[in-house]
């Protein structure tokens, strides 16, 4: 597992830019930049397969909000976004002592660009103000899966699901899991 996550930051983190003819679908036309506001709620802790099956989930009380930067790239000549982040987790109810503050950068990939919607995958590393019961170290990796929808030449939404973990190279590392809705606007 471990060498796996290695290689794919590896290969994500050099990537291969080139040119494409086709507009990006997670920015505006001649637009550059991009804000977003991403709201989630936890889904229960554990593995990366909890990610994109909703049978498997379990609302957990904790709530993500997250503020993104982001701005177009290309990787292997697909439509790509480079993301700069600040996220809180707020755990409420008998989960309070998961709150934590963090700061990270991702790349997120456009795989399909069809009528409006675009469909996509993104990676990144964050740096947390401090561990928990739920992961022990203060450096994760964030992944997610997204599906998005250009609402008009600047405005988009997006569902997504994320999880946060540290690859397990620490002995506690339960993972997050959060499914919510992002609005994103292009300047």
């Amino acid at each position: 597992m471990k060498k796996s996550i290695i290689s794919f930051l590896l290969l994500i983190t050099v990537p291969a830019f080139a040119e494409s003819e086709k507009p990006n679908p997670m920015f505006g036309e001649n637009t550059d930049n991009a804000i977003a506001i991403y709201v989630a709620q936890g889904t229960s802790p554990g593995s990366l397969l909890k990610l994109v099956n909703p049978f498997l989930w379990d609302f957990e009380p904790m709530t993500n909000l997250m503020l993104q930067y982001s701005q177009p790239l290309e990787i292997f000549r697909l439509p790509a976004r480079m993301n700069l982040a600040i996220v809180q987790n707020l755990g409420y109810s008998h989960d309070d002592g998961l709150n934590f503050i963090a700061a990270g950068i991702s790349w997120d990939v456009s795989l399909i660009d069809w009528h409006g919607f675009y469909l996509g995958v993104g990676i990144g590393p964050y740096m947390r103000d401090s561990g928990d019961r739920y992961v022990e170290s203060r450096l994760v990796f964030g992944e997610r899966v997204f599906i998005g929808k250009n609402i008009s030449d600047k405005w988009r939404i997006e569902l997504f699901t994320q999880h946060f973990s540290n690859g397990s190279f620490t002995e506690i590392n339960r993972g997050f899991n959060f499914t919510g809705l992002a609005v994103n606007y292009s300047f």
